[in-house]
């Protein structure tokens, strides 16, 4: 069986929106891994002042317990939003395939573009989650 350009146009018009998808979860992880590699660089800071002995001991390991925190939180936000993409990515795959040979996979589609979107919602959720516990460590670090 050949397939022509022409032919497969519709088919590739139909699997293009997961794409879109991808490109924002795409956007999504650079700034989340960003805000790893903070976390990770300001742990790494505090943990030299710690050995140094310099600064308040105490307020320290406070803020380091936070930032173990987000970094778990963090970790969790990629790998949900590393699951949206790689999902979002087999419904591509799937919708073209469908397209091309005339196969009805509706169902798949539907829960394939479902748990795409709940890992979506789940990494957002986590990544809230961080802002939230990087304002308790600026709180903590501002406090006199």
């Amino acid at each position: 069986m050949t397939f022509t350009l022409h032919d497969l146009t519709p088919s590739l018009q139909v699997a293009i929106g997961p794409v879109i998808l991808v490109s924002g979860v795409g956007l999504l992880l650079l700034s989340m891994t960003t805000r790893f590699g903070r976390v990770i660089d300001r742990s790494r800071m505090l943990g030299m002042e710690l050995r140094a002995g310099t600064g308040d001991r105490n307020r320290a390991l406070q803020q380091i317990e936070i930032l173990m925190r987000r970094a778990r939180v963090i970790r969790h936000a990629i790998t949900l939003a590393i699951g949206s993409a790689l999902l979002a990515a087999v419904l591509i795959i799937t919708l073209f395939v469908a397209a091309v040979f005339a196969l009805e996979v509706g169902p798949l589609v539907a829960a394939l573009f479902i748990g795409c979107i709940a890992a979506l919602i789940g990494a957002l959720i986590a990544f809230l989650r961080d802002i939230n516990l990087s304002l308790a460590a600026l709180t903590l670090e501002l406090e006199p």
